[in-house]
């Protein structure tokens, strides 16, 4: 009898064994690398307005001049909504890997679009055995892509269809950064300096690399040492990056993004593999950059923008992040580069969120991650 029970007391002790692992390297984390667990529900108001729905799977979303917005559906749609109305699909939109988490992902404009019309794609290119990341440019005429040209693919290429990146961001000298995710089973690529997984690379609106920020690196690489990053953000008025990436199990992180810098992944990490077994031993190397801020549980972190407008003063100079697993908008509130204070949005919705932006008005708009999925406007309620 006493036998049974040492051997319960075991299993048990075995099931706990993944969490003491996380507790453990919880513990070593470093002072400038706050941990957030949990946030407090927001006490800002909201007026949530559904302003279209029926798109599957939306994932990115791109303000025309005008008003209007391209909408990217990761089923390889893209779509226009002006005037309250979505458009018939755009033609002239390339072939998509569309399987997992492959498929069609960011759009964004030129920084000349008024002139130029021209767009840039985000997507997954290839078959299940082989695929990468792949970014083309077109010409936005009417309903329709003209002078489709790719200017970037990823390499190597990986086989399943696990973490892409996909997010574009362009910068104040009109150059882009394209996240590109380390492929899942890629990881130890993360590290490898002649390898596009895992990385941020730099670009000119051409494709071609646009400076050398690692030496004996591939020249468009600018950051490196990322796990799957689909958050990127700009503070115009200090040019600051910021970045989200998704961990393993915990370790999800916000980092503010320095040229040439190496962000750890997998050397150090603040999560552990989905199975229970250690990544890492470590949360932190010398020469590598520890977090903004880390979120253990994961909340899957899926787009973020930095918040400049005046109709929610609440959140400007923040940082709105839209979560997948969390099911929420997390309002990370900043002062002074460090993070003060954390409060969640919209929970009572329990929606998956794939995309957050700022509208041209100060509005933000919201794209659920669901078969039918929704374009969800939030302005404030007075009270």
């Amino acid at each position: 009898m006493a036998t049974n029970v040492i051997q319960r007391h075991m299993k048990r002790l075995r099931f706990l064994l993944p969490l003491f692992a996380l507790l453990a390297a919880c513990a070593q984390k470093g002072a400038d690398a706050p941990r957030s667990d949990t946030a407090q529900a927001s006490n800002v108001a909201l007026n949530v307005e559904t302003i279209a729905s029926g798109l599957e799977f939306p994932w990115g979303i791109a303000f025309l001049p005008d008003g209007s917005a391209l909408i990217t559906e990761k089923v390889g749609r893209l779509r226009l909504f002006a005037n309250g109305q979505l458009s018939e699909p755009i033609s002239g939109v390339p072939s998509v890997l569309y399987d997992g988490q492959a498929g069609l992902f960011d759009v964004a404009l030129h920084p000349d679009f008024a002139n130029n019309h021209l767009i840039y794609l985000s997507f997954a290119k290839g078959s299940e055995a082989e695929n990468g990341t792949t970014l083309v440019r077109a010409r936005l005429v009417g309903n329709e892509l003209q002078n489709l040209t790719e200017i970037f693919t990823v390499t190597p290429k990986k086989k399943g269809t696990s973490h892409y990146g996909g997010r574009i961001l362009f910068l104040a000298d009109k150059t882009l950064l394209l996240s590109l995710g380390e492929g899942f089973d890629y990881k130890d690529e993360a590290q490898n300096p002649q390898s596009d997984l895992g990385k941020i690379v730099h670009l000119r609106d051409d494709g071609t690399p646009a400076a050398q920020h690692i030496a004996g690196a591939k020249p468009e690489i600018y950051t490196m040492g990322h796990r799957n990053v689909q958050g990127l953000a700009l503070d115009r008025a200090t040019n600051i990056i910021y970045q989200h990436e998704h961990g393993p199990r915990g370790g999800d992180e916000i980092n503010i993004l320095r040229a040439g810098k190496n962000y750890g992944w997998p050397k150090i990490t603040y999560g552990i593999g989905y199975s229970g077994i250690k990544i890492s031993d470590k949360v932190a190397m010398p020469g590598l950059e520890q977090p903004l801020v880390y979120w253990v549980p994961s909340i899957a972190p899926s787009a973020m923008t930095f918040y400049e407008s005046d109709l929610f003063p609440q959140f400007k100079g923040d940082l709105l992040v839209s979560a997948l697993a969390g099911q929420q908008i997390r309002h990370v509130n900043l002062e002074n580069g460090a993070v003060t204070q954390q409060t969640t949005l919209l929970t009572d919705m329990q929606t998956r969120f794939r995309n957050i932006t700022t509208a041209p008005d100060g509005s933000i708009w919201v794209l659920t991650d669901e078969v039918e999925g929704k374009i969800l406007r939030l302005t404030p309620k007075l009270r």
